[in-house]
């Protein structure tokens, strides 16, 4: 029995009814014009037939894998939004049409400086995003497993500072960020799960937190004796442990919310805090839409991210342990940590205790 179309009491749009290699069919078309109606109900028998000959591989479009790969599980917002914009150019893509061709050409169409925008860029945007919506496909059997070649990423220097660069960056910070400074200092936790951070995961008797990696697996902190003294300083005992400025906005305080980003989330005091501090960076001018008059922001060379680097390498400075680095910093593979490990030289040792209040 093939598909025809009907129409369907109290509603607008035409639908198309049937049953197609054993699969029933009742959806709307979308539309009141009959040859439209027309052009859908034909495609979509066609669609139903391949599906049925070849498999559901032949016909599932990225469309349709998005749809699926965010339902599946809670996605991130900044996932969301690299999807979003992947959606215009390779909406109706089959999957199987998306060839390493095709990803190099869309870079010129989605990307804001396209083939011009940076290797990390064209990564982050469009490569990685594909990739994970592929494999999450081709576990379904819908495609075969991706196997694309990005573009190479020069290495980037790894930044991390001594204790007297920690000091000036805390003395340097807005009031109400340095408790967060202090603690990823100390810590090493990821900005992300620093500010995700909930009183309830924290025990300041047993001089410990649990955090969240974006793995979704927790991870237990252990307390120095100069965070605890910046955790008891805070008067808010409940809900987020760091917290904008009372009454200022959240923006202007440098927080945004507790979304999983690179940064964003403290952009605004991290820039003040490091351009009082002294620290190297650039300015970034541009001139908002619509607008004559020009703006500009002072762009650190090293990222919060950094501080996670610092207190890796001043961990391995004091106990030499890189498995209880490893361990300690929540990381997966031992060629990650050996990046950290040896950085910080051994005459910074005392410094570092006292910094930590050890």
């Amino acid at each position: 029995m093939s598909l025809k179309i009907v129409s369907r009491a109290g509603r607008e749009y035409l639908y198309v009814r049937g049953t197609v290699c054993g699969k029933s069919i009742f959806e709307s078309t979308g539309t009141t014009d009959k040859k439209q109606a027309e052009a859908y109900r034909a495609k979509r028998e066609a669609e139903l037939w391949t599906a049925g000959i070849y498999g559901a591989r032949a016909v599932i479009t990225f469309s349709s894998a998005v749809q699926a790969y965010v339902e599946a599980e809670d996605r991130s917002e900044a996932t969301k939004a690299y999807l979003a914009r992947l959606l215009p150019h390779f909406g109706r893509m089959k999957l199987a049409d998306i060839t390493q061709e095709v990803i190099d050409n869309s870079y010129a169409r989605i990307l804001q400086k396209g083939r011009d925008s940076s290797p990390a860029t064209k990564v982050r945007g469009v490569l990685t995003p594909i990739q994970s919506v592929l494999t999450f496909a081709a576990i379904r059997q819908w495609c075969d497993k991706p196997a694309f070649k990005g573009p190479s990423i020069p290495k980037s220097r790894s930044f991390f500072l001594n204790p007297d660069d920690a000091t000036r960056l805390v003395q340097a910070a807005a009031p109400h960020i340095r408790p967060l400074l202090i603690f990823l200092l100390c810590t090493g936790c990821r900005l992300s799960e620093a500010v995700e951070l909930d009183w309830r995961d924290v025990d300041i008797r047993g001089r410990r937190a649990v955090v969240w990696q974006k793995q979704g697996n927790e991870r237990y902190v252990e307390l120095v004796p100069r965070v605890i003294n910046s955790l008891l300083s805070l008067k808010d005992r409940d809900g987020p442990v760091f917290r904008p400025k009372h009454r200022v906005d959240r923006v202007t305080a440098g927080f945004a919310d507790n979304k999983r980003q690179s940064g964003g989330q403290i952009k605004a005091a991290w820039s003040v805090a490091c351009r009082n501090a002294g620290f190297s960076g650039h300015m970034r001018v541009w001139t908002p839409k619509g607008k004559s008059r020009e703006q500009s922001f002072f762009v650190p060379d090293i990222t919060p991210h950094d501080l996670r680097h610092t207190w890796a390498s001043w961990h391995y400075c004091l106990h030499k342990d890189i498995l209880a680095l490893k361990e300690e910093g929540g990381w997966a593979t031992m060629s990650i940590v050996a990046h950290y490990a040896k950085k910080m030289p051994a005459e910074y040792k005392e410094d570092i205790r006292v910094w930590w209040g050890l």
